[in-house]
């Protein structure tokens, strides 16, 4: 499965979002990226609910901008990086934000990135968060190469 191809599936379905709130993206898709053996249906609501989350986050700030980054990460793994320009991880709340339940949004029900993680762990991957280099919220997703889901392997 073609990774690239995969995000521009998902930018086009939010891309009304992100013009109505002004939410600038810069993508850097590195066209040389391996193909993961991986279910399509469930990164693509990975990267979605990855989005979603940042264009939320950045509702407050303007002149936002969305960056999204594929990479060889190593000999074994692919990288996509999803980072945005909000106001970030409250260092309070970074241990937390992958528990079941746990949420700092108002009508949030705390489930988005507990499943979105268990999704890349199922496809022997790992799913990051940190605090932006300059601000807003950083997440990394590695996937190996020859990724294959644990229940099929």
């Amino acid at each position: 499965m073609s990774l690239n191809e995969m995000i521009r599936e998902v930018l086009a379905i939010v891309e009304d979002r992100l013009q109505t709130s002004h939410i600038a993206v810069q993508a850097e898709l590195n066209e040389k990226l391996p193909e993961v053996i991986a279910d399509r249906a469930q990164l693509q609501q990975v990267i979605l609910n990855l989005i979603r989350n940042a264009v939320e986050a950045m509702s407050s700030v303007p002149e936002s901008t969305l960056h999204l980054k594929t990479e060889i990460e190593d000999a074994q793994h692919v990288l996509i990086t999803v980072q945005d320009s909000g106001p970030g991880i409250d260092p309070k709340n970074a241990k937390r934000i992958f528990e079941r339940f746990f949420t700092t949004k108002s009508q949030g029900m705390g489930m988005g990135l507990a499943i979105s993680r268990s999704i890349i762990e199922a496809h022997n991957g790992h799913l990051l968060a940190e605090a932006g280099p300059h601000q807003g919220a950083l997440f990394r997703i590695s996937l190996p190469i020859e990724s294959r889901k644990r229940d099929e392997a």
